[in-house]
């Protein structure tokens, strides 16, 4: 089956979402495309007790602030999970799911979507799609070695499943630091990291995130100094569980190890421990694999842009991956100002032509 549209946004997480908000604004036919069956994007997966890094107010999508979440400063995932199916729902978006795209192609003046249900002609794509779905896993001598478990952050749920277990969590920045901190109290807990953890201070929320990473952005863009962006502050946002923990003294890191051996890990001294899981908090990279038709991406798999749009593409536009395409727009509290820049882009680039 064959359809057309002015606009195919790829991924109907919280970035497909604002997209979707700019583009009904703008009065653009358009339809997004979400291989997920229900709403709520990758933060439906995300483990129990994961929280926000701001207050409800400060991390909502563009046109509906997120309500407070009852006893909650910051909110949980599964609340942002029915804020998102909420603000889908308000703003009647039109979204097919479960549709997974197979791939972008050029088709004349169209680009050609091409998914497991049919075929999406278009003038104009945003993609969307983030990165939980690319988990990133280094390579580390040994790694087939290992007895026991390894597993990724997208795998990981509640620290029900390890207690009384040897568990070795790889990775300092804040997944790193949280699944951490989850573990602490019921596990044999090693925390390896690439360098010493540097926490934020305790009164940095994700708000604060947003203004830095937009003020960098700015000064690159007028040729200033580069100030360094959040990555200036630390890695590791202090929220209160975190916190907790680490005021508690059970939040200690170890140097990363150099190799893992048949019951756990080794450091170049020689030294070992042992271990029933190892658990990578590694990050992620773009889930960019549908555009890859299009021959567009550079070295790190990156695409090369001007603001959302990709160079080598203008009708092509990407939301969601990082500060690379758009200060902060891989947040709810960011997105919503790359999602308006990029309809706006769009809505001037069908208008000339026709």
């Amino acid at each position: 089956m064959s359809h057309t549209t002015q606009v195919v946004v790829i991924g109907g997480g919280q970035s497909g979402l604002a997209a979707g908000y700019h583009l009904r604004r703008l009065g653009l036919d358009f339809v997004v495309l979400d291989a997920q069956s229900t709403p709520g994007g990758a933060w439906q997966h995300a483990w129990e007790s994961l929280r926000l890094f701001s207050p409800a107010a400060y991390s909502s999508l563009p046109g509906r602030l997120m309500p407070p979440q009852a006893g909650e400063t910051y909110p949980e995932a599964q609340h942002v999970v029915q804020y998102l199916a909420d603000y889908e729902k308000r703003y009647e978006l039109p979204v097919e799911r479960p549709v997974r795209v197979l791939g972008v192609h050029r088709d004349g003046r169209l680009l050609r979507v091409e998914t497991d249900s049919g075929t999406w002609h278009a003038r104009s794509v945003i993609s969307s799609t983030g990165t939980w779905w690319r988990p990133f896993l280094p390579a580390v001598p040994g790694q087939g070695a290992f007895g026991g478990r390894q597993m990724h952050t997208v795998q990981y749920r509640s620290p029900r499943d390890f207690a009384g277990r040897r568990v070795i969590v790889v990775g300092g920045g804040n997944s790193g630091a949280q699944l951490a901190a989850d573990l602490a109290y019921d596990t044999e807990l090693t925390w390896a990291t690439q360098r010493p953890p540097r926490f934020l201070a305790d009164d940095i929320d994700g708000r604060a995130l947003f203004d830095v990473a937009t003020a960098r952005r700015r000064a690159l863009d007028a040729g200033r100094t580069d100030t360094g962006g959040v990555a200036s502050l630390g890695d590791i946002v202090a929220v209160p569980p975190v916190r907790e923990v680490r005021d508690r003294g059970l939040l200690k890191a170890s140097p990363m190890f150099s190799r893992l051996v048949p019951d756990g890990v080794e450091w170049a001294d020689g030294t070992r421990a042992e271990a029933d899981v190892i658990i990578w908090c590694t990050g992620f990279r773009p889930a960019l694999a549908h555009l890859s038709p299009l021959g567009l991406r550079h070295r790190r798999g990156r695409i090369p842009m001007a603001g959302t749009r990709a160079l080598a593409e203008p009708r092509l536009h990407l939301l969601g991956y990082g500060d690379w395409t758009g200060p902060a727009s891989a947040t709810l509290i960011g997105v919503g100002r790359a999602a308006r820049d990029a309809a706006r882009e769009i809505g001037r680039l069908l208008a000339v032509d026709g």
